[in-house]
């Protein structure tokens, strides 16, 4: 039978252990997303690069204005798709992030509040007599906390859904809008 005190020092330093792997795990996951990042970023400016190299060679030589104006509008459209396309990765990138983040802190607090009340229950077993109500107490303030983080948990959930569905519309109007106003640049011509 363990005391009191080795049950609080056998629970801290789980739990010690425990905020290690989850920073451990947090700071592997952060990396890979920053690779990602830099992966996306390079592969963006390398086709970039290719792109407006071919672009302004073609467009210097241009014969004409009309046919100057022609190819700057040729481009245009290509140009916002990619874009989009890159907001939609970063997007994608960022996304899955903040969901293995999410994932990850869900999970080591569940096992810290499960190991939190099982402590309590182990030393409540050898509690003397009349601390019942300092027990009540304590295991009503760790049951709040619990409920306080899952209402928080589930508020930022709705929260990145509403900000991931406003980029969707936004990304939508402005493909939309891109489509409609190259057709209108060509006819001017």
């Amino acid at each position: 039978m363990f005391t009191i005190p080795e049950q609080f020092s056998a629970a801290t330093k789980a739990n010690f252990e425990a905020q290690l792997a989850l920073l451990t795990s947090l700071t592997n996951k952060t990396f890979e997303s920053v690779e990602k990042l830099v992966d996306l970023n390079i592969n963006a400016a390398k086709t970039s690069l290719e792109e407006s190299t071919i672009a302004a060679k073609q467009i210097l030589a241009a014969k004409d204005p009309q046919e100057f104006f022609s190819l700057t509008t040729a481009h245009a459209q290509p140009n916002a798709e990619k874009a989009l396309a890159y907001g939609r990765h970063l997007a994608s990138i960022a996304s899955s992030a903040q969901a293995e983040f999410t994932k990850a802190a869900e999970e080591q607090i569940s096992e810290t509040n499960r190991k939190v009340l099982s402590l309590i229950e182990d030393v409540t077993k050898n509690a003397p007599a009349g601390s019942e109500n300092a027990v009540a107490i304590l295991k009503s303030t760790i049951g709040n906390a619990s409920a306080g983080y899952e209402q928080l948990t589930k508020t930022t959930k709705q929260a990145v859904e509403a900000l991931e569905a406003n980029f969707n519309t936004a990304v939508n109007q402005f493909s939309q809008a891109a489509e409609k106003a190259t057709p209108r640049a060509a006819a001017k011509k």
